[in-house]
Protein backbone atom coordinates (compact mmCIF):
# COMPACT_ATOMS: atom_id res chain seq x y z
CA UNK A 1 0.00 0.00 0.00
CA UNK A 2 1.49 3.13 -1.20
CA UNK A 3 1.38 5.98 1.50
CA UNK A 4 1.39 9.71 -0.03
CA UNK A 5 3.38 12.72 2.01
CA UNK A 6 -0.35 13.85 3.26
CA UNK A 7 -1.26 10.63 4.77
CA UNK A 8 1.57 10.41 6.69
CA UNK A 9 1.36 13.79 7.64
CA UNK A 10 -1.79 13.55 9.31
CA UNK A 11 -0.56 10.44 11.08
CA UNK A 12 2.66 12.09 12.58
CA UNK A 13 -0.16 14.80 13.79
CA UNK A 14 -2.10 12.68 15.37
CA UNK A 15 0.68 10.73 17.49
CA UNK A 16 1.80 14.65 18.27
CA UNK A 17 -1.35 15.38 19.57
CA UNK A 18 -1.89 11.92 21.77
CA UNK A 19 1.99 12.25 22.91
CA UNK A 20 0.57 15.96 24.12
CA UNK A 21 -2.12 14.64 26.60
CA UNK A 22 1.23 13.72 28.82
CA UNK A 23 2.68 16.40 30.47
CA UNK A 24 6.38 14.26 30.19
CA UNK A 25 6.12 13.93 26.16
CA UNK A 26 5.25 17.66 25.48
CA UNK A 27 8.89 17.72 23.57
CA UNK A 28 8.37 14.56 21.82
CA UNK A 29 5.15 15.83 20.97
CA UNK A 30 6.31 18.83 19.17
CA UNK A 31 8.92 17.31 17.29
CA UNK A 32 6.04 15.06 15.76
CA UNK A 33 4.02 17.69 14.81
CA UNK A 34 7.02 19.65 13.16
CA UNK A 35 7.77 16.89 10.80
CA UNK A 36 4.06 16.63 10.00
CA UNK A 37 3.73 20.26 9.21
CA UNK A 38 7.16 19.58 6.95
CA UNK A 39 5.52 16.53 5.23
CA UNK A 40 2.72 18.23 4.66
CA UNK A 41 4.82 21.38 2.94
CA UNK A 42 7.54 19.23 0.91
CA UNK A 43 5.29 16.55 0.08
CA UNK A 44 8.13 14.20 -0.17
CA UNK A 45 8.34 11.19 -2.40
CA UNK A 46 8.35 9.20 1.06
CA UNK A 47 8.93 5.80 -0.71
CA UNK A 48 11.68 6.55 -2.75
CA UNK A 49 13.07 8.03 0.43
CA UNK A 50 12.06 4.77 2.87
CA UNK A 51 13.89 2.97 -0.20
CA UNK A 52 17.05 4.74 -0.40
CA UNK A 53 17.05 5.18 3.70
CA UNK A 54 17.29 8.99 3.25
CA UNK A 55 13.56 9.76 5.41
CA UNK A 56 16.05 11.26 8.13
CA UNK A 57 16.52 13.98 4.90
CA UNK A 58 13.13 15.31 5.30
CA UNK A 59 13.11 18.38 8.03
CA UNK A 60 12.35 17.58 11.19
CA UNK A 61 12.63 14.17 10.87
CA UNK A 62 15.11 11.83 13.02
CA UNK A 63 15.61 8.42 13.34
CA UNK A 64 12.85 7.74 16.09
CA UNK A 65 10.24 9.56 13.36
CA UNK A 66 11.69 7.85 10.45
CA UNK A 67 11.41 4.49 11.74
CA UNK A 68 7.19 5.29 12.90
CA UNK A 69 7.26 6.70 8.85
CA UNK A 70 8.70 3.41 7.96
CA UNK A 71 6.61 0.94 9.40
CA UNK A 72 3.75 3.06 7.63
CA UNK A 73 5.19 2.87 4.75
CA UNK A 74 5.58 -0.85 4.30
CA UNK A 75 2.16 -2.12 6.22
CA UNK A 76 0.09 0.78 5.37
CA UNK A 77 -0.56 1.52 8.80
CA UNK A 78 1.12 2.83 12.49
CA UNK A 79 1.49 0.61 14.83
CA UNK A 80 3.04 3.32 17.13
CA UNK A 81 -0.50 5.30 16.72
CA UNK A 82 -1.91 2.27 17.39
CA UNK A 83 -0.39 2.14 20.39
CA UNK A 84 -1.00 5.37 21.68
CA UNK A 85 -4.94 5.05 20.66
CA UNK A 86 -5.10 2.40 22.95
CA UNK A 87 -2.98 3.85 25.59
CA UNK A 88 -4.98 7.19 26.05
CA UNK A 89 -8.38 5.36 25.37
CA UNK A 90 -8.89 6.94 22.01
CA UNK A 91 -12.78 5.88 21.41
CA UNK A 92 -12.88 3.20 18.50
CA UNK A 93 -14.68 5.12 15.06
CA UNK A 94 -15.84 2.71 12.45
CA UNK A 95 -17.34 5.60 10.39
CA UNK A 96 -14.18 7.82 10.13
CA UNK A 97 -15.58 10.10 6.91
CA UNK A 98 -13.63 10.31 3.61
CA UNK A 99 -12.34 13.55 3.34
CA UNK A 100 -10.36 14.43 0.45
CA UNK A 101 -7.73 17.78 0.79
CA UNK A 102 -8.02 18.48 -3.19
CA UNK A 103 -12.02 19.29 -2.45
CA UNK A 104 -10.87 21.69 -0.17
CA UNK A 105 -12.38 25.14 -1.47
CA UNK A 106 -10.73 27.84 0.97
CA UNK A 107 -9.62 28.79 4.55
CA UNK A 108 -11.72 31.17 5.86
CA UNK A 109 -9.63 32.27 9.52
CA UNK A 110 -6.20 33.81 8.63
CA UNK A 111 -4.28 36.41 9.74
CA UNK A 112 -1.94 39.28 8.59
CA UNK A 113 0.12 41.87 9.64
CA UNK A 114 -2.55 44.39 10.27
CA UNK A 115 -2.73 42.62 13.46
CA UNK A 116 -0.53 39.24 14.86
CA UNK A 117 0.08 37.72 11.37
CA UNK A 118 3.79 37.62 10.42
CA UNK A 119 2.99 38.16 6.41
CA UNK A 120 1.55 40.74 4.44
CA UNK A 121 -2.00 40.28 2.96
CA UNK A 122 -0.50 39.92 -0.54
CA UNK A 123 1.79 37.05 0.44
CA UNK A 124 -1.05 35.27 1.94
CA UNK A 125 -3.08 35.64 -0.90
CA UNK A 126 -0.62 34.58 -2.91
CA UNK A 127 0.23 31.74 -0.86
CA UNK A 128 -3.45 30.71 -0.70
CA UNK A 129 -3.45 30.79 -4.57
CA UNK A 130 -0.47 28.50 -5.03
CA UNK A 131 -2.72 25.82 -3.02
CA UNK A 132 -5.71 26.18 -5.67
CA UNK A 133 -7.99 28.04 -3.10
CA UNK A 134 -11.26 29.82 -4.04
CA UNK A 135 -11.18 31.65 -1.33
CA UNK A 136 -9.31 33.18 1.68
CA UNK A 137 -10.93 34.69 4.84
CA UNK A 138 -8.80 37.48 5.95
CA UNK A 139 -9.96 37.74 9.76
CA UNK A 140 -7.56 39.53 11.84
CA UNK A 141 -8.45 40.04 15.24
CA UNK A 142 -10.57 42.84 17.22
CA UNK A 143 -9.47 45.74 19.11
CA UNK A 144 -9.67 43.89 22.77
CA UNK A 145 -5.86 42.58 23.11
CA UNK A 146 -4.24 44.89 22.97
CA UNK A 147 -1.00 43.32 22.21
CA UNK A 148 -1.95 42.01 18.82
CA UNK A 149 -2.98 45.29 17.57
CA UNK A 150 -6.56 44.38 16.75
CA UNK A 151 -8.34 46.47 14.27
CA UNK A 152 -11.54 49.31 14.96
CA UNK A 153 -13.77 50.20 12.49
CA UNK A 154 -11.48 52.92 10.89
CA UNK A 155 -8.81 50.30 10.44
CA UNK A 156 -11.12 47.82 8.76
CA UNK A 157 -11.78 50.77 5.94
CA UNK A 158 -8.31 51.30 5.69
CA UNK A 159 -7.74 47.36 5.40
CA UNK A 160 -10.43 46.92 2.83
CA UNK A 161 -8.56 49.70 0.94
CA UNK A 162 -6.04 47.20 0.91
CA UNK A 163 -7.83 44.48 0.06
CA UNK A 164 -9.37 46.13 -3.15
CA UNK A 165 -5.64 46.40 -4.48
CA UNK A 166 -4.49 43.21 -4.20
CA UNK A 167 -7.41 41.40 -4.98
CA UNK A 168 -7.09 42.96 -8.29
CA UNK A 169 -3.20 40.73 -8.29
CA UNK A 170 -5.24 37.81 -8.10
CA UNK A 171 -6.26 35.22 -10.35
CA UNK A 172 -9.20 32.77 -9.27
CA UNK A 173 -8.87 33.22 -5.56
CA UNK A 174 -11.29 35.92 -4.06
CA UNK A 175 -10.83 37.52 -0.97
CA UNK A 176 -13.45 38.02 1.78
CA UNK A 177 -12.94 40.38 4.55
CA UNK A 178 -13.73 39.33 8.26
CA UNK A 179 -12.95 39.84 11.51
CA UNK A 180 -11.84 37.60 14.70
CA UNK A 181 -14.00 39.06 17.04
CA UNK A 182 -13.60 38.90 20.97
CA UNK A 183 -16.48 37.48 22.87
CA UNK A 184 -16.52 39.07 25.98
CA UNK A 185 -17.03 38.62 29.27
CA UNK A 186 -20.96 38.58 28.87
CA UNK A 187 -21.35 37.00 25.80
CA UNK A 188 -21.47 40.30 23.50
CA UNK A 189 -18.79 41.05 20.78
CA UNK A 190 -15.85 43.44 20.65
CA UNK A 191 -17.73 45.33 17.82
CA UNK A 192 -20.58 47.26 16.85
CA UNK A 193 -23.18 45.53 14.59
CA UNK A 194 -23.00 48.22 12.62
CA UNK A 195 -19.15 47.16 11.61
CA UNK A 196 -20.07 43.24 11.55
CA UNK A 197 -22.49 43.46 8.90
CA UNK A 198 -20.51 44.94 6.38
CA UNK A 199 -18.04 42.50 6.65
CA UNK A 200 -17.64 38.52 4.73
CA UNK A 201 -16.81 36.65 7.55
CA UNK A 202 -16.86 37.28 11.28
CA UNK A 203 -15.71 34.67 13.57
CA UNK A 204 -16.28 35.10 17.20
CA UNK A 205 -13.74 33.68 19.39
CA UNK A 206 -12.89 32.91 23.03
CA UNK A 207 -10.06 34.74 24.62
CA UNK A 208 -9.69 35.86 28.04
CA UNK A 209 -11.50 34.59 31.09
CA UNK A 210 -11.61 31.14 29.92
CA UNK A 211 -11.71 29.42 33.47
CA UNK A 212 -15.00 31.38 34.12
CA UNK A 213 -17.56 29.46 36.58
CA UNK A 214 -19.28 26.79 33.69
CA UNK A 215 -22.62 28.66 34.14
CA UNK A 216 -21.48 31.95 33.51
CA UNK A 217 -19.54 30.52 30.67
CA UNK A 218 -22.53 28.59 29.01
CA UNK A 219 -24.58 31.56 29.31
CA UNK A 220 -21.65 33.93 27.41
CA UNK A 221 -21.43 31.06 24.27
CA UNK A 222 -25.37 30.72 24.15
CA UNK A 223 -25.34 34.81 23.61
CA UNK A 224 -21.97 34.71 20.98
CA UNK A 225 -23.70 31.50 18.58
CA UNK A 226 -26.89 33.34 19.19
CA UNK A 227 -25.55 36.85 17.62
CA UNK A 228 -27.61 37.42 13.75
CA UNK A 229 -23.76 38.86 12.49
CA UNK A 230 -21.54 35.83 13.84
CA UNK A 231 -20.83 32.91 11.08
CA UNK A 232 -18.15 30.78 13.44
CA UNK A 233 -16.71 30.55 16.40
CA UNK A 234 -13.11 29.73 16.50
CA UNK A 235 -11.22 27.55 18.47
CA UNK A 236 -14.57 27.07 20.32
CA UNK A 237 -12.97 25.89 23.99
CA UNK A 238 -9.76 28.21 23.58
CA UNK A 239 -7.94 25.36 25.14
CA UNK A 240 -3.85 24.34 24.03
CA UNK A 241 -3.37 21.23 24.61
CA UNK A 242 -0.27 19.68 26.94
CA UNK A 243 -0.47 23.34 28.65
CA UNK A 244 -3.65 24.93 29.24
CA UNK A 245 -7.08 23.75 29.49
CA UNK A 246 -10.05 25.12 27.73
CA UNK A 247 -13.16 26.91 28.66
CA UNK A 248 -15.94 24.18 30.55
CA UNK A 249 -19.47 24.98 29.70
CA UNK A 250 -22.60 23.16 28.75
CA UNK A 251 -21.35 21.92 25.45
CA UNK A 252 -24.36 19.94 24.71
CA UNK A 253 -26.47 23.36 25.32
CA UNK A 254 -24.29 25.60 23.10
CA UNK A 255 -23.87 23.40 20.09
CA UNK A 256 -27.65 22.79 19.83
CA UNK A 257 -28.28 26.47 20.04
CA UNK A 258 -25.43 27.06 17.45
CA UNK A 259 -26.96 24.73 14.93
CA UNK A 260 -29.99 25.68 15.16
CA UNK A 261 -29.05 29.45 14.54
CA UNK A 262 -26.04 27.72 11.51
CA UNK A 263 -23.21 28.89 13.22
CA UNK A 264 -20.54 26.88 12.23
CA UNK A 265 -17.68 25.83 15.33
CA UNK A 266 -14.38 25.78 14.06
CA UNK A 267 -11.72 22.97 14.20
CA UNK A 268 -8.25 24.56 14.52
CA UNK A 269 -5.94 22.80 12.65
CA UNK A 270 -2.79 25.01 14.39
CA UNK A 271 -0.89 22.11 16.16
CA UNK A 272 -0.93 24.32 19.21
CA UNK A 273 -4.99 24.76 19.55
CA UNK A 274 -6.36 21.39 17.92
CA UNK A 275 -9.75 22.93 19.16
CA UNK A 276 -12.42 21.60 18.74
CA UNK A 277 -11.01 18.13 19.63
CA UNK A 278 -11.77 15.08 17.21
CA UNK A 279 -14.42 13.82 20.42
CA UNK A 280 -16.11 17.04 20.93
CA UNK A 281 -16.06 17.80 17.38
CA UNK A 282 -18.20 14.40 17.28
CA UNK A 283 -20.61 15.95 20.05
CA UNK A 284 -21.40 18.61 17.75
CA UNK A 285 -21.82 16.87 14.63
CA UNK A 286 -24.50 14.84 16.58
CA UNK A 287 -26.47 18.10 18.15
CA UNK A 288 -26.54 19.02 14.01
CA UNK A 289 -23.43 21.40 13.71
CA UNK A 290 -21.58 22.16 10.67
CA UNK A 291 -17.92 22.76 10.68
CA UNK A 292 -14.99 25.38 9.41
CA UNK A 293 -11.71 23.74 9.13
CA UNK A 294 -9.12 26.25 9.46
CA UNK A 295 -5.55 26.46 9.67
CA UNK A 296 -5.44 30.07 12.12
CA UNK A 297 -2.44 30.47 9.68
CA UNK A 298 -0.55 33.89 10.71
CA UNK A 299 1.96 33.23 7.77
CA UNK A 300 1.63 31.49 4.28
CA UNK A 301 3.37 28.24 4.92
CA UNK A 302 0.98 27.34 8.24
CA UNK A 303 -1.71 26.64 5.19
CA UNK A 304 -0.77 23.59 5.21
CA UNK A 305 -1.87 22.68 9.13
CA UNK A 306 -5.33 22.19 7.29
CA UNK A 307 -3.74 18.83 4.99
CA UNK A 308 -1.99 17.50 8.22
CA UNK A 309 -4.72 17.71 10.61
CA UNK A 310 -7.63 17.01 8.15
CA UNK A 311 -7.38 13.57 10.43
CA UNK A 312 -9.52 15.31 13.45
CA UNK A 313 -12.72 15.83 11.72
CA UNK A 314 -11.91 12.52 9.97
CA UNK A 315 -11.98 10.63 13.38
CA UNK A 316 -14.93 12.96 14.56
CA UNK A 317 -16.74 11.17 11.31
CA UNK A 318 -17.85 14.63 9.69
CA UNK A 319 -19.21 14.17 6.45
CA UNK A 320 -18.05 16.60 3.54
CA UNK A 321 -21.16 18.36 3.34
CA UNK A 322 -21.11 19.52 6.88
CA UNK A 323 -18.11 21.51 6.22
CA UNK A 324 -18.17 24.68 4.87
CA UNK A 325 -14.42 24.62 3.26
CA UNK A 326 -15.23 22.01 1.08
CA UNK A 327 -18.47 24.45 -0.13
CA UNK A 328 -17.94 27.04 -3.63
CA UNK A 329 -17.91 30.21 -2.66
CA UNK A 330 -21.47 30.74 -3.55
CA UNK A 331 -23.04 27.83 -1.15
CA UNK A 332 -21.04 29.46 1.56
CA UNK A 333 -23.84 30.67 4.35
CA UNK A 334 -21.33 33.17 5.33
CA UNK A 335 -21.51 34.82 1.94
CA UNK A 336 -23.59 37.52 2.35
Amino acid sequence: MLVDALAAAQVLSEIGYLLRQDPDERFRAKAFSAAAWSLALQRPDLVSLQRTEHLTSIEGVGEGIARVLSDLIKSGESRYLNRLREQFKQPARVDESDLDFSAYQGDVHSHTGWSDGRATMLEMAEGAQALGYAYLGITDHSPRITVVHGLNAERLVAQSREMAEVQKQMDGLTLLQGIEVDILEDGSLDLPDSVLEILDVVIASPHVKLRQEPGAMTERMLRAVSHPHVDVIGHPTGRRPGSREGASYDFEAVFKEAAKHEVALEIDCDPARMDLSPEMARLAYECGCSFAVDADAHAPAEFAYVPMALWMARRAGIPQDRILNFRPLDELTMAR
